[in-house]
């Protein structure tokens, strides 16, 4: 038996859930016996960085959240058996009851790029915030309080944030690190 072509594939998970399909999914494959045919399962995270309580903690996110990637030869039952995990809801760009369709090398190399990139610039901050974005303030006397970015100075990692305090409007100054996104 020659070398089985393995191609990245992207299976859709329930949001939240994608930690628990990939240990499902390693569990079956080494219960299986389908490690010939699966590489490895791969949720792509960032390191994220926020301030709790005074002080710099890192948590890794899912940076595309609902989305599993992983490496195999779609043969025999192994689709079926990807497809039967709990809280998973199918592989993407398939019509319905068509074949799952691979990803491009240069998607999987973005991707895979991006983690080992995020992995080696763990430490340089670079938030993507835009002026008129909401944020949340988690960090200081004004934790709990939202507001919008008027300004982002990006030399000094610091933001310039409206927010509605006692029904009237302040400028804040605030580093990345005291604020996240509004979702």
């Amino acid at each position: 038996m020659g070398e089985i072509k393995k191609r990245w594939y992207v299976v859709r998970a329930v949001s939240g859930k994608e930690k628990k399909v990939k240990e499902y999914l390693d569990l079956e494959i080494s219960r299986l016996k389908l490690g010939d045919y699966v590489d490895q399962v791969l949720i792509p995270t960032e390191k994220v960085f926020q301030m709790r309580n005074g002080k710099k903690v890192s948590k890794e996110r899912a940076y595309l959240p609902g989305y599993v990637l992983i490496e195999a030869a779609l043969v025999g039952e192994v689709s079926h058996v990807i497809k039967s995990i709990p809280n998973v809801i199918g592989f993407l760009g398939t019509e319905k009851g068509g074949d799952p369709v691979p990803m491009r090398l240069a998607e999987v190399n973005r991707i895979l790029g991006k983690v080992d990139e995020l992995s080696e610039t763990e430490e340089e901050m670079k938030i993507p915030y835009v002026v008129g974005e909401s944020v949340k303030v988690i960090d200081g006397p004004f934790n709990n309080f939202s507001g919008t970015i008027e300004e982002i100075n990006e030399e000094k990692k610091k933001l310039k944030v409206m927010v509605k305090i006692f029904g009237r409007k302040n400028l804040l100054e605030l580093s990345y690190m005291q604020v996240e996104k509004e979702i």
